[in-house]
């Protein structure tokens, strides 16, 4: 069946082009590279995966709660609105509100391919241009992977959200190949980073938290490759380059921080939007997602350098800045372990069959 007819609003409606300025960047210097982007690219050669086989897709979702998740997590639990469905309308809810946040894990995945393609074109150093070929690879395998779960198990998708829309298009369409980097691999994969854990380590189904596993695991690399690669660079800027992309991550992280009222999903629902979006701003549990959100992003922009008072009032006002302490390397390796876990999980579940 063709995607059209499982997305809640038409494709026609939410196809997206926009024009983008891009340099190519060709180098003849074959021998002045990085240790550390090298090892890197070695990892991102070997932990390449195929999604058709490394998840096992025979496992089905859950009529009720299709990824076993706690109802605490939908952002309208609790509230008046919420109170007011009938147990089938929950179901619904459920249903549309889990599609919707993996739908945009999707979009976003395109979204990275498309970025990783255009850092390959225009980014000046070999090393860079040879990892970020592999992500090219890892991103196209995400997205394979998240359309295979929305469309064969949900049965149901949802278009690209104006918020996500506005941050890739700011960085896509930029000519500077380092603020497509600090938009791609530091911003959108660090929120995507705790995004993703919050279904690998909730979800109770495990078809829809292997996925999430899996994808972090590649995530992993590519926020250090981000890293790396911005760590080496800033420093060379002037103050005035330095602090225009300090003003662009501030207005990023309030636009991320600010962009989760789902009014499509409740409109699309037929519940009253306005009440829904306002009681998702005041919901505690969302106002503590919205914190963790942050928790891969703001050590990691401490660590290229972006950390003027500009950013560190922002951060303070977000109630975030506490995490610039957090030991970022070790998040990412745990996100390395907790794939090979599933592994094991998977194995021996294949062993006790046989």
């Amino acid at each position: 069946m063709s995607t059209m007819y499982r997305y809640a609003l038409p494709v026609e409606q939410s196809e997206w082009r926009f024009e983008g300025a891009t340099d190519t960047s060709f180098t003849w210097e074959y021998d002045d590279e990085r240790e550390a982007l090298l090892t890197l690219y070695d990892r991102g050669k070997k932990q390449q995966w195929d999604a058709a086989e490394r998840i096992d897709w025979s496992q089905d979702l859950d009529p009720e709660n299709p990824m076993l998740i706690d109802d605490r997590t939908i952002p309208i639990f609790g509230t008046a609105v919420w109170d007011r469905l009938t147990d089938k309308e929950k179901v619904k809810v459920r249903h549309h509100q889990q599609a919707a946040s993996l739908s945009q894990f999707m979009h976003g995945e395109q979204g990275a391919l498309i970025a990783t393609a255009k850092i390959v074109q225009c980014v000046p150093d070999l090393d860079a241009k040879f990892y970020a070929a592999t992500q090219v690879m890892d991103e196209a395998r995400h997205v394979e992977a998240y359309v295979r779960l929305l469309h064969e198990k949900f049965e149901l998708a949802y278009p690209i959200s104006a918020g996500l829309k506005a941050l890739l298009e700011n960085g896509l369409s930029d000519r500077r190949w380092d603020m497509t980097y600090l938009t791609m691999q530091i911003l959108i994969e660090g929120l995507a980073l705790a995004a993703f854990q919050r279904i690998r380590d909730n979800a109770k189904n495990n078809l829809a938290a292997s996925v999430n596993a899996y994808v972090m695991q590649d995530e992993a690399r590519h926020v250090a490759f981000g890293r790396l690669a911005l760590r080496d660079y800033y420093p060379q800027l002037s103050d005035a380059e330095r602090d225009e992309r300090e003003e662009f991550v501030v207005e990023a992280c309030y636009h991320m921080r600010d962009r989760f009222d789902q009014k499509d999903v409740w409109e699309g629902l037929g519940l009253p939007a306005k009440e829904c979006a306002e009681a998702v701003m005041q919901s505690e549990f969302m106002k503590g997602f919205r914190t963790r959100l942050f928790t891969r992003i703001v050590p990691t922009v401490k660590d290229i350098g972006l950390w003027g008072p500009r950013v560190r009032a922002a951060y303070a006002d977000m109630g975030v800045l506490g995490y610039a302490e957090t030991d970022a390397a070790e998040m990412l390796a745990n996100d390395e372990r907790v794939a090979e876990e599933f592994d094991i999980k998977k194995r021996m579940a294949q062993v006790a069959a046989e």
